[in-house]
């Protein structure tokens, strides 16, 4: 790839025939199977002989099961998703021993994503028409935006979600049009009555989407309850209730995705405070209203629209006393509870908590900028008193997301 061109992953819905319904779902649990027998098999080697198996000795395994009587199934379905499985597999393996990922888990049959991933070698694609192996037509895809001029799917992964609807997602080389650079710079601080308040006094009221629907989910969650286990009104209600979320989430998603347009296009240098969402998320009487604001996925978005379009995201370390700094002489407060949304400093000067804290975010992060590091507060000195003083870390560069949208 050159230097402006990046891998991006286009996501579309489209309606499987019968036939070809069938087909991936039979796809499905073949690949599920394959990456649990080779994730025991695995596992089984480590445990008993300190071997290590790789991908080729699970891939001739493979070749293996398929000859056996009860698993001659296997090559009824096309070989490239389960080989995929494997590679898999090996990622997630190889990112366990570099210590970046937990030990892999099995995947199960209900609560797993059920997904197929198929190369060039198991997929046609000809005039906007998508014919995947083993399949006599091509799939009904639902074209809401065109994919690259002139460029070709590399692989295609098929999905389908808890609410029952089915996607394909096309990974393709793409080069996005890079703005030209700006002055501008914007500090965003984070929250939850504002989902975000901007350095410049704007504050972007949060949707609150879950609460939204709140009671409808509530409501399909008792009648899903009352169903009697593994029969078919119970199955029906449970997708009622996966349906609700899927809007949810939809709505939430495409919020995101114009906000952080919006801010990464506006705007050269965007700088964002590293919050500690899982840590925040323990706390019981903010956590549904943490979850549905979705931070983390609102930072991931800015991570790769930043690249995209050429712009620079700088984090502020999430000890930076954003809040409790005065932005107008440097005074830093010694508390500051969340119930207090407006303060006065000793010099006289007024603050809004949120406002304050985002012009604090932009002021560190453009300092952070201007050597190449990021903010954290040294909070204390070798005496014990408290300090102003600032010290200088690396900062988290930003990356692209593996299948951003929009």
């Amino acid at each position: 790839m050159t230097a402006n061109q990046v891998k991006r992953a286009f996501k579309f819905r489209f309606y499987p025939t019968d036939v070809q319904a069938a087909e991936l779902s039979r796809t499905f649990g073949c690949v599920r199977l394959v990456y649990n027998k080779a994730l025991a098999a695995r596992s089984e080697a480590w445990t008993l002989r300190r071997e290590r198996v790789n991908y080729n000795a699970t891939s001739a395994m493979l070749t293996e099961w398929k000859k056996t009587e009860d698993l001659a199934f296997l090559a009824e379905v096309s070989s490239v998703p389960l080989q995929q499985a494997l590679r898999h597999l090996q990622g997630a393996f190889s990112n366990f021993w570099l210590k970046r990922a937990k030990y892999p888990t099995f995947k199960s049959k209900k609560k797993s994503r059920r997904s197929a991933e198929y190369t060039t070698s198991a997929f046609r694609y000809r005039d906007g028409r998508l014919t995947l192996a083993k399949m006599a037509e091509p799939l009904d895809i639902v074209w809401s935006r065109p994919l690259p001029e002139g460029q070709s799917p590399s692989t295609v992964t098929v999905s389908q979600d808890a609410a029952g609807r089915w996607f394909v997602s096309l990974l393709c080389d793409d080069r996005p049009s890079i703005p030209a650079p700006i002055r501008t710079a914007m500090g965003i601080d984070a929250g939850i009555t504002s989902l975000v308040t901007l350095s410049t006094g704007e504050k972007i009221t949060n949707p609150k989407h879950e609460r939204a629907d709140r009671e409808r989910l509530a409501r399909a969650q008792r009648e899903h309850a009352r169903k009697a286990k593994g029969s078919v009104n119970r199955e029906k209600a449970r997708r009622k209730v996966a349906r609700i979320h899927a809007k949810i989430a939809d709505r939430r998603r495409d919020f995101l995705h114009k906000l952080t347009t919006r801010l990464v296009r506006e705007n050269q240098t965007v700088v964002i405070e590293d919050l500690a969402v899982r840590n925040m998320l323990k706390n019981r009487r903010l956590a549904r209203a943490i979850s549905d604001a979705s931070w983390t996925e609102l930072r991931s978005m800015l991570e790769y629209k930043a690249q995209w379009y050429g712009r620079d995201l700088v984090t502020v370390d999430r000890w930076f006393p954003s809040s409790k700094l005065c932005s107008a002489c440097g005074t830093i407060r010694a508390t500051m509870p969340l119930n207090v949304r407006e303060w006065t400093c000793d010099c006289g000067t007024t603050h809004d908590r949120d406002v304050n804290a985002a012009r604090n975010i932009l002021a560190a992060g453009l300092a952070a900028a201007a050597c190449g590091d990021g903010v954290r507060p040294q909070r204390s000195t070798p005496g014990g008193q408290s300090s102003m003083k600032q010290e200088v870390v690396p900062p988290q560069r930003t990356r692209a997301a593996a299948q951003p949208r929009g």
